[in-house]
């Protein structure tokens, strides 16, 4: 056989081979997996098998275990199962592995025998107490505040909240990021040429983890210059229905209280409703009228959750100004919560941060339809300007209208006037802009008298009845 023809032997050889790589079967009984599975199904086993770990430093056991059912809650948004949750009991967490070195290897065990691979911790840890868990637990950890981050970018839809979503995350991931040793150095030793620098370019120079931070510092500088130019959009909306004078109603609170169905009850917007946390990240504002005919506009805001991460309510800084610039404040609570007041607690404090505790308030109590009349009776004692409303059954809302109504800002200059038939703009601005008291058409024109504001009442002066 010449050397010609081994080889083209070589080359079918390797033809055939291929082929029979790409004619694979697989072999009748050997997998485990149903072969009728659904979709939903199918996806679940899937999921990342997670494993929550608590640390009970403050208030009540029950405190704690709603913690860590809202942790379950949060890890579910995101896409894992969840295979059990533990609790440790510490006077504060233990600076180097969270729970203290005897708990980590308890907790290794239990990684091992459940199968996990992902612990998620119920609290933010600092990047040594990150290193330490997974050097010793030998899976992926994650925080609290990383898993937040995770959700907010799954759920991010608009330009402007996936860039403030980026933001949070490199600024978390800033502080985080792992060196593995001066192999990863930038800049070689030795002689003069093209293996090193000579005299003063020899040592370790720049090392990957120097080139990542510099590279995440140069990203969030733009990321910034990118939120600055939508913040003065934003701006010119809101300047905008200032200067015609449209009162601004704001939703906020906990995540998954119910905002964005309030939202669609009171105005048909048509935003996303979904029984998840963090569904709707991105603000809808919608324009709705009073019974009287005045103009009025709703925002739905970015859902709020306890320990919310500061880098997301500094990224998130321009959208939750929405809540701070408005006239009135909704603050939305879920009625069938295990523990409400925590909630309204918890908004509060994001509220504080961001100076929005000086906007009038009005406590929507939600989910009348799920909750328990008793658990509800504590809010309603604490909370003197509440109202318990269903937006899935309607209940309560024309009540909720009856007050948003009242508690909007009154126009302070009364006038009567008398318009002619040809003047029915300004008709149209009482109505939008003003509150009507009385009107009458008679043969001259229409009579009105009503509450306006300063600039629509020196459109009006000139037909000022005397």
């Amino acid at each position: 056989m010449t050397g010609h023809d081994e080889h083209e032997q070589e080359l079918s050889t390797e033809g055939l081979d291929l082929e029979e790589r790409q004619a694979l079967r697989r072999v009748v009984g050997m997998s485990t997996e149903l072969t009728d599975i659904s979709e939903v199904e199918y996806r679940k086993l899937l999921l990342e098998r997670v494993l929550l770990v608590g640390v009970w430093t403050e208030g009540s056991a029950e405190d704690a275990e709603n913690s860590l059912a809202e942790l379950k809650l949060l890890a579910e948004t995101a896409g894992s199962e969840v295979l059990d949750g533990v609790i440790q009991r510490r006077k504060k967490p233990d600076p180097a592995t969270f729970i203290g070195s005897g708990k980590v290897s308890d907790l290794r065990n239990l990684v091992a025998s459940l199968g996990a691979d992902t612990v998620i911790a119920d609290g933010e840890l600092a990047p040594a107490q990150l290193r330490n868990l997974e050097d010793k637990l030998k899976v992926k950890v994650v925080d609290r505040t990383a898993l937040i981050l995770d959700i907010f970018a799954q759920h991010a839809k608009s330009k402007e909240g996936k860039a403030q979503v980026e933001l949070a995350q490199l600024q978390y991931m800033k502080q985080r990021l792992r060196g593995w040793g001066g192999n990863l150095s930038r800049q070689a030793g030795g002689r003069v040429g093209a293996a090193g620098g000579g005299i003063g370019g020899r040592g370790p120079g720049e090392t990957k983890i120097e080139t990542d931070r510099r590279r995440i510092n140069t990203k969030i500088s733009k990321l910034r210059r990118t939120l600055k130019e939508m913040k003065g959009t934003r701006s010119t909306m809101r300047q905008e229905r200032r200067r015609h004078l449209v009162p601004s109603v704001a939703i906020a609170g906990y995540t998954n209280a119910g905002k964005s169905s309030l939202l669609n009850q009171i105005t048909g917007a048509g935003v996303l409703v979904e029984d998840a946390l963090f569904a709707t990240l991105d603000p809808t504002t919608r324009r709705t009228t009073t019974s009287d005919g005045r103009v009025y506009t709703l925002t739905d805001t970015v859902g709020f959750v306890r320990h919310l991460p500061h880098d997301i309510v500094e990224a998130f800084r321009s959208t939750l100004e929405e809540v701070a610039d408005a006239d009135l404040l909704l603050h939305v609570v879920d009625g069938s919560h295990a523990d409400p007041i925590a909630q309204i607690q918890a908004v509060r404090e994001v509220l504080a941060e961001i100076g929005a505790t000086d906007v009038p308030e009005i406590v929507v109590i939600n989910k009348a339809d799920a909750a328990d009349p008793l658990a509800l009776a504590p809010i309603l004692h604490r909370e003197p300007h509440a109202i318990v409303v269903s937006a899935r059954t309607g209940e309560g809302i024309d009540k909720l209208r009856e007050l948003i109504e009242g508690a909007l800002p009154q126009p302070h200059i009364s006038l009567d006037v008398l318009l002619p038939y040809d003047r029915g703009d300004l008709v149209s601005r009482i109505h939008s802009e003003g509150s009507v008291e009385q009107l009458e058409h008679t043969a001259d024109g229409t009579r009105i008298t009503a509450r306006v504001h300063p600039a629509l009442a020196g459109d009006l002066t000139p037909y000022a009845v005397a």
